[in-house]
Order: C-alpha cells, then sequence, then structure tokens
C-alpha cells in the first residue's frame, strides 16, 4: 500500500470551464480539427471490455471484498486561503469556507457492471480542523469523457464540490467510478447500478483510510451530485435506505441537476428544444455508445449512427479523447448523428433501447426517510427541469416532501454553482439539530 503521507502535491488551482460552456467553446475549433482525428482515430486500439455475458453478482451489496482499500496517495494540501482562490474562479459563494483541507486518491476493490472485481479510483478529501471525528459528504460528479479529468486525479471542476464541502468541515468521499481515474477498463457511462456500487465502495474505503489518517468517521453521510452524479446521488441514497452497509447512516438527500426520467423528460427534450444542440449530440453519443455494451442497442455502430461517424464514435469515448476533441469530431446536431431509421426509434424506443432507459430511471420512486432538496434550474438547456419535477412527483406519491430549487436563469454549471453553497449551509442545519 502507498501511504506515503510525507510527500503532499500542490495543486496549480486553475479551474477549466465545463459542461454547457465548455462544449460551446469547444464547438468553434477549426473544421479541420474535425478531419484530423477522424482520420486519427482510424487506427486506434480499443480498449479491453468486460463480456456482456459475464456472470452477475448474487447480491448488489455483498461484500466479498468490496470496498478493501488497496492504495493512498496524497493529491492535495490546500490552506484555507488556496480554498477561497481556487473556488473564487468559479464566481462561487465562498463564504461557506472555515478550513484549508488534504486531498488523497484512493485505490479500492469493487465491482464491474456484470458483478466480477475490478478496482476503482475516488477522491478523498479531510478538512484541517473542525471535529476530530467527521461527517461524511458523498459526492458524485457529473459527465466527463477523458479519465484524467475524474476528481482523483484533475484538479478541475470535479474537485469543486469535494473542496466545497470538505472546507466546511466535512469529510468527502468522491468516487471516480468504474474506468475513470486510475481504473481500468471503459466508463460504463449513465450506467446507474455500477456506479452505485463504486460509491458504496469508496464510502467503505473512505472510512478504512479516514482512520488511518486520524480522522475517523462518525457514519452520517450526507449525499449529493450534480448532473450524472445527481441520478447516482438518489440511487445511492435509496441503497444506503436499503441496508447497503450498514456503518453508514443517511442523514440527507441534495442531488442537482439529475437526469432522474430519461424515458419521459430528458430524450423528449432531444427533440422539443429543450436540450441545446451541442449537449444533445455530445450526451447521445456517449450515451449509446456505453449502453450499447449493456443493453441490445445495436450490433454494429451503423445501425444507429451516420458515417462517417459510425466508424470512429465508440473510439472517441475510450476514455482518452477530452470533449474539446470530441465535439469538432461529431455533427452540429442529433440529426445528423443518426441515421434516420435509429432518429425515429429514439423518439419512440422500444427494445433495448427502452430497457436502457428504465435501467436508469425510476430512482425517485421510494420514500426516503430523512429530508430531501432537488436543485435544478428552468435555464439548464443540458439536463432539463422536468427531471426534478417527476423525481418531485414520484417522492411525493410515496409520501416524501422534496421542493424543487429553482435557480433560475443559471445554465447547466452555473446551477451547481450557485446549489452547491447552499447545500453545505443546509447540511450545516441538519447537522446542528441532530
Amino acid at each position: 500500500m502507498n501511504n506515503d503521507n510525507s510527500r503532499s502535491a500542490q495543486p496549480t488551482c486553475t479551474v477549466r470551464p465545463t459542461g454547457h460552456g465548455r462544449r460551446r467553446a469547444a464547438r468553434r475549433t477549426v473544421a479541420a480539427a474535425a478531419a484530423l482525428l477522424l482520420a486519427a482515430l482510424g487506427t486506434a486500439p480499443a480498449l479491453a471490455q468486460q463480456p456482456a455475458g459475464a456472470p452477475a453478482a448474487s447480491s448488489p451489496y455483498a461484500t466479498d471484498g468490496r470496498g478493501t482499500l488497496l492504495g493512498i496517495t496524497p493529491v492535495a494540501d490546500l490552506d484555507r486561503a488556496d480554498v477561497v482562490r481556487f473556488l473564487a474562479q468559479t464566481g462561487m459563494d465562498t463564504g461557506t469556507v472555515r478550513h484549508g483541507l488534504r486531498g488523497y486518491r484512493l485505490t479500492y476493490r469493487t465491482v464491474t457492471p456484470q458483478g466480477t472485481p475490478t478496482t476503482a479510483t475516488g477522491l478523498l478529501v479531510l478538512p484541517k480542523g473542525g471535529p476530530h471525528r467527521l461527517d461524511l459528504v458523498s459526492d458524485t460528479h457529473g459527465t466527463m469523457a477523458h479519465r484524467d479529468y475524474a476528481p482523483s486525479v484533475g484538479e478541475d471542476f470535479g474537485r469543486i464540490a469535494p473542496y466545497l464541502h470538505a472546507s466546511a468541515g466535512r469529510a468527502v468521499a468522491a468516487p471516480d467510478y468504474l474506468g475513470l481515474g486510475k481504473g481500468p477498463g471503459r466508463h460504463p457511462y449513465m450506467d446507474t447500478r455500477s456506479a452505485v456500487t463504486a460509491s458504496v465502495d469508496m464510502l467503505r474505503a473512505a472510512r478504512t483510510a479516514a482512520g488511518r489518517l486520524e480522522r475517523p468517521l462518525t457514519g452520517d453521510v450526507y449525499v449529493s451530485g450534480f448532473s450524472q452524479g445527481g441520478q447516482v446521488a438518489m440511487a445511492l441514497g435509496r441503497a444506503l435506505t436499503d441496508g447497503a452497509d450498514r456503518h453508514f447512516r443517511l442523514r440527507a438527500l441534495a442531488p442537482v441537476s439529475g437526469p432522474y426520467d430519461i424515458e419521459h423528460a430528458e430524450t423528449p427534450a432531444l427533440f422539443d428544444g429543450g436540450i441545446n444542440d451541442t449537449s444533445g449530440v455530445f450526451y447521445m453519443a456517449y450515451y449509446l455508445t456505453a449502453q450499447s455494451r449493456l443493453h441490445p442497442i445495436y450490433q454494429d455502430p451503423a445501425e444507429a449512427f451516420r458515417e462517417p461517424y459510425a466508424a470512429v464514435v465508440d473510439q472517441l469515448f475510450d476514455g482518452e479523447h477530452t470533449e474539446e476533441e470530441i465535439i469538432p469530431a461529431l455533427p452540429a446536431t442529433v440529426k445528423e448523428l443518426l441515421t434516420d431509421d435509429f432518429y425515429r426509434r429514439l423518439q419512440h424506443p422500444t427494445g433495448g433501447l427502452l430497457a436502457a432507459a428504465r435501467a436508469q430511471d425510476g430512482n425517485c420512486a421510494w420514500r426516503p426517510a430523512v429530508p430531501v432538496r432537488l436543485y435544478s434550474s428552468s435555464g439548464d438547456t443540458d439536463v432539463v427541469i422536468a427531471n426534478a419535477r417527476h423525481c418531485a412527483a414520484d417522492l411525493a406519491a410515496r409520501g416524501t416532501d422534496a421542493p424543487v430549487i429553482d435557480q433560475k436563469p443559471a445554465d447547466h454549471t452555473g446551477t451547481y454553482l450557485k446549489s452547491g453553497p447552499q447545500i453545505v449551509r443546509w447540511f450545516d442545519t441538519l447537522a446542528a439539530r441532530r
């Protein structure tokens, strides 16, 4: 085990723009870049992946060594002023920053979507100061294509929420998910079930690591996440409530801009103007290539994608290409990306396409025993606010009042930048009532 705490990495504290803003900037790159990348990808090797027919685990929460800590690597050491500067670059309210922090990349055991053993990485952040025994925030990040943008590797947007919560005095466990960070294989994008198993196992690894770093955890967990991670946060809250690990007690849920209803909210928004074209193309290409490895959506990319995209789209999302490289290599609209037949199928999904959506949906159809707030924005054209409204309706039908907090007119990234400090203050209020 690498547990060399005497050497801490000093971060650069620069935050790259992300989400909608970064995708719009990338679209402005010259058209020649697309042609060059398409040519280069013609011979790019595919990464190894687990076979679709591999046996599933008997229980999604069975331990079997899952969550075993394999390594601790220091990756950040910031004083309070450093944290303020890092967060202030985004325009975020820094009034909740009380402490400096130390960050560690954890390597741990988990399982693939098929239930076979693998490893994953994640970021553990501990405050400098605060109580000796720490409450824990689980923060699940949004969509990222390049593995090095994951929280444990890149000092980037993926660290904003972990740094925000840790500087307020809580430990933070931020999983990279499978296939991102230093984990092997391809990222099963939008596979909520495997994101939850990786998140539960990250909590276990964080508990062990925090103890070794002499900042033991109380067992109380506050769950939040953004975008893709908002969906994961809801599902993780349900898993903890269902007894995923007896060491952790769910205290609150505060997801931001999650795609909770792919079938009835997010996918229809591709066709009614609710989602901007650049984001729609990027998300759909990523979603289809990843989900086709888990569900019978297509056997050959040419069944779904037009040429020349069919020849390269899977390799674009191999975890080694950035959004700035991917977006110029894709067309301007979803209609230009997909074949006519598949475009019609997407509007009225059946078969594997419908099964993929329904495998991710339904994570609001339960009754949390803790306070829930759903943060979103009617100005968001990446994940439309209808997702949060449908989630709130599902929760209300089962007896849970979960207000939808509309951060209008914020865009997708802006929704988190506005919501994050509000969530910290809400968690503070809830913790003070215990």
